[in-house]
């Protein structure tokens, strides 16, 4: 009971963010545009990196109500690689991912109803323009830095909550950018799936390939890299004081 409560917090999270998440880029043009800085690429970088610190600390309060829900796939499953989730196995991970999965197809379809016409062609979903080893190779290097990158902030970083999510905003937003032209440098499965199910290309090889084997594989080589070698060093340091 407790993994199916802890499946349908994740669908119900998941689908909320997939939905919230394309705001962060309208409201970035808009606010840039009314200040007249949309020209300012670092300006209107960190109004996006601000909004989005804002939006991950409030779907981690969102999260904690739903019993420690999670919306990206990667993130737990290289949680669980560095022994940082004692709640997750393999069992449970195996029902929740296809609840994230749901959740993502029906945050992206309720947010292409909802988003008024003109904005559409604001949204930018992952996409393969490379090809599928490339891409299988970008997505996966990508995953393993952001993955590394939130360990080691959220972890090693600063005391202050919103200066490490804020960092974590930084990280991704730049790793997005480097990877928009060969992936869309999506490093969330189940947010691929939701767009991918939505342009009839969830079912095929390729996608499986560069959105969900290299990415969680990326993932997991960053838990053991953070795991064996900085805690490793930790240890170390420790024994040295002692």
């Amino acid at each position: 009971m407790g993994v199916i409560k802890a499946a349908i917090g994740d669908a119900l999270l998941t689908s909320m963010w997939e939905f919230s998440v394309p705001f962060l880029k309208v409201f970035t043009i808009i606010i840039s545009t009314f200040l007249g800085i949309q020209t300012i690429p670092l300006l209107a970088l960190f109004i996006s990196t601000t909004f989005n610190t804002i939006l991950v600390l409030t779907f981690s309060i969102i999260a904690n109500l739903l019993g420690g829900a999670s919306f990206n796939p990667s993130a737990t499953l290289s949680l669980y690689a560095a022994s940082l989730k004692p709640d997750a196995s393999l069992i449970s991970m195996a029902i929740r991912f296809p609840a994230q999965v749901a959740g993502g197809v029906g945050g992206v379809k309720a947010i292409m109803q909802f988003m008024p016409t003109q904005y559409k062609h604001m949204f930018k979903w992952p996409s393969l323009k490379v090809d599928l080893h490339t891409g299988a190779g970008v997505e996966g290097i990508l995953t393993f830095l952001r993955s590394f990158a939130l360990l080691v902030i959220m972890l090693r970083g600063p005391k202050s909550l919103f200066l490490k999510v804020w960092l974590v905003g930084v990280v991704t937003v730049g790793l997005v950018i480097a990877g928009s032209k060969y992936t869309g440098a999506c490093m969330n499965p189940a947010k691929a799936f939701g767009w991918a199910y939505l342009n009839n290309w969830h079912n095929t090889w390729e996608f499986f390939y560069v959105y969900w084997v290299s990415p969680l594989t990326g993932a997991v080589l960053a838990s053991w890299v953070f795991k064996y070698f900085l805690s490793a060093s930790s240890s170390a340091v420790k024994q040295m004081k002692a």
